[in-house]
């Protein structure tokens, strides 16, 4: 009598991806200040584009959309829907900013920010919402700002550059001092008086720059990609910003054919020595490495 053979059926991975590009920002929250640039939106929306053709689901946050709770509902949301073997694909096209750091968690003294339209969001506030993601679920992460405050602290702003200048910074962080120390009040509680903080988490970087340990109380796998190192400057362009412009570049409408470390090292190498991009990663990455870039 034949038998039946057995099939498994391997449930297609979910892809979802969320991109914001920021023109500027509310000068009501920014003491002021509006950060006027010129790519952003454009990048937001190449972004997606790159997310769409790869078969993911793309939302797209521009300038004054691209509020703090509109990123957060969204990211929460997104959190409760992927599972292992899903990715989630977030980009960040904008100004970096930083305040002065409460709970102890940054070497610098300054916790470095995104600045959303109608206020900042803060890098615990990020890698906590991160760590909400399932095991096993893979995140990818562009950011093509200026998000250190080694930047800001170190160097005057250059015409173009993506980072929020540091006496604008000052400004916003003492007229709203109340806010963003109450934000870093209540992730450090709802992280169980402990902040998982990136310039901490990571070991040492190896010689070819890549990040290599993980976090073990970090459940999803996190591959970052940010537009420069800790001591230079993103910059803007009409188009695209430099970073932005050559991921597109080295993507080449998807004929790249190799993996993440591979990519980064070739959008490095397209970039003067004055903007290097860095590769680091959260959680159990090291498969999701040797992926080709964007593969849901």
């Amino acid at each position: 009598m034949a038998t039946k053979k057995a099939t498994t059926i391997v449930a297609k991975a979910k892809a979802l991806s969320l991109h914001m590009g920021l023109n500027g920002v509310s000068g009501a929250a920014y003491s002021g200040w509006t950060g006027p640039l010129a790519a952003c939106e454009f990048d937001a929306n190449d972004m997606a584009a790159i997310a769409k053709a790869q078969g993911m689901r793309p939302t797209v946050l521009i300038t004054k959309q691209a509020t703090r709770t509109k990123f957060l509902s969204a990211l929460r949301s997104t959190a409760k829907t992927l599972v292992a073997g899903d990715l989630f694909f977030l980009t960040y096209s904008g100004h970096g900013g930083q305040v002065t750091d409460i709970n102890n968690d940054e070497p610098d003294g300054k916790d470095e920010t995104w600045c959303l339209y109608d206020g900042q969001i803060l890098d615990d506030e990020l890698y906590f919402e991160y760590s909400k993601f399932a095991a096993g679920v893979r995140m990818l992460v562009l950011s093509d700002s200026c998000h250190s405050g080694s930047v800001v602290r170190a160097m005057p702003n250059e015409p173009g550059s993506r980072a929020m200048p540091l006496g604008v910074a000052m400004r916003v962080y003492r007229d709203h001092k109340a806010f963003y120390d109450k934000l870093q009040v209540d992730v450090a509680k709802a992280a169980g008086g402990q902040v998982a903080d990136p310039d901490t988490a990571l070991t040492q970087v190896s010689v070819s720059n890549r990040l290599t340990a993980v976090v073990s109380a970090f459940k999803p796998s996190l591959v970052l990609v940010s537009g420069c190192q800790d001591n230079q400057t993103s910059m803007d362009g009409d188009h695209n910003g430099a970073f932005t412009e050559q991921v597109l570049k080295v993507w080449a409408n998807g004929t790249f054919t190799g993996t993440y470390r591979q990519f980064h090292a070739k959008v490095r190498a397209g970039l003067p020595p004055t903007q290097s991009p860095n590769l680091f990663t959260l959680g159990k990455a090291g498969p999701f490495l040797k992926q080709k870039p964007f593969s849901v």
